[in-house]
């Protein structure tokens, strides 16, 4: 008889075989009994988009019929009742295609347009479409509505892409609060002279501090999930990486921008520190996703370094170059970096509930 993989355990979560915290039991047993890393097939986060092209079929005609459905339910005249009518289609089908059937793709897709249901039942309910101006508190209103709309659909269907959905309500709510808070925040500098200051600490605090704070939350967020998951078998890795997807770039663009616009070489220099902190941070959470939003700025940086701002072509060949070998070369050797620096990191409080390390040289 062949040898059980941990792809093979996933697999039969996803046929519906095994529940997840059996799955997660099965893991730990083998971890134990061999060494996660000498057990583990493959060094990458897991994500999954979809399981086979049956998904994609499956997730075309679930457009066209939403397609179809629009162009029906609009001959009623009436947004409010064709948004209702939309969201009630998209739970009736999520019972079979996602409590059922177990699709990834489609169940995506299915809480896209949830969250499009109910962000424009929201819409068409609270504001006033009619008035010149729009209100903060119409925003703030119709985010938390689609936010707890999100959280009930995750309760329900545990689909871990809504967790994704779930935070960008959440960050309408960021905005929302800022804008009531200061509404020149958004409204005046931010969206019409003075785009490039939008995350700029020094220039646009308020917008600039609620987002930081919202991506702080987020990370958290995606923490809990991973530390309930530290070998990352269940969905509960998939909810922490959406999450992290989000919180990347709220943290990252807040802290780079305001250093990068600081005059001089020390905002430069502070932006390179902070990038390495987050690198570091990154590779002790185990997740490249929470560091893939840093590498514009890494290449700014560069760019800065070499000159390139200059027009130089063989400056901005360099500066490809080098950051191209730097990214390839951290995706490469990362399980050994973390080892590296995860022995070199004193021990602290959840440090054991982490994804296990490889014991290198």
């Amino acid at each position: 008889m062949a040898d059980f993989s941990i792809d093979d355990i996933r697999a039969g979560v996803a046929a519906g075989v095994i529940n997840e915290g059996q799955a997660a039991s099965m893991i730990a047993i083998a971890n134990q009994r061999l060494g996660y890393r000498q057990n583990m097939g493959a060094e990458d986060e897991p994500f999954e988009l979809f399981k086979g092209f049956s998904e994609i079929f499956v997730t075309v005609g679930l457009g066209i019929l939403y397609g179809g459905f629009m162009a029906v339910a609009m001959l009623v005249g009436n947004p409010i009742i064709v948004m209702v009518l939309s969201a009630a289609l998209t739970i009736a089908l999520a019972y079979y295609f996602t409590l059922k059937r177990r699709m990834i793709l489609p169940s995506i897709a299915l809480a896209i347009v949830f969250a499009g249901s109910v962000g424009g039942l929201s819409v068409f309910s609270i504001f006033d479409l009619d008035a010149a101006t729009p209100n903060a508190y119409h925003f703030l209103a119709t985010a938390i509505f689609g936010a707890v709309a999100m959280l009930g659909y995750f309760w329900k269907f545990r689909v871990p892409f809504a967790m994704f959905l779930f935070g960008l309500f959440g960050a309408g709510i960021a905005f929302s609060v800022a804008g009531i808070t200061a509404p020149e925040s958004i409204f005046a500098s931010a969206f019409i002279g003075n785009a490039d200051g939008v995350f700029d600490i020094s220039r646009n605090p308020t917008m600039a501090y609620t987002m930081l704070i919202f991506g702080i939350l987020a990370f958290l967020g995606g923490m809990s999930f991973d530390l309930r998951d530290p070998y990352r078998v269940s969905r509960l890795a998939a909810c922490g990486f959406w999450l992290h997807i989000l919180a990347a770039p709220a943290i990252v663009n807040v802290v780079a921008l305001s250093l990068l616009n600081l005059d001089g070489t020390m905002g430069y220099g502070l932006a390179a520190a902070a990038l390495v902190v987050i690198a570091v941070v990154a590779l002790i959470i185990d997740r490249r996703s929470f560091l893939t939003a840093g590498i514009i700025y890494i290449g700014i940086i560069l760019a800065w370094a070499l000159d390139a701002g200059s027009g130089d072509d063989w400056s901005i060949a360099i500066t490809l170059l080098v950051m191209g070998a730097f990214i390839t070369a951290l995706g490469t050797w990362w399980v050994q970096l973390r080892a590296v620096i995860m022995r070199i990191v004193p021990n602290f409080p959840l440090k054991d509930r982490l994804p296990p390390y490889q014991e290198v040289g």
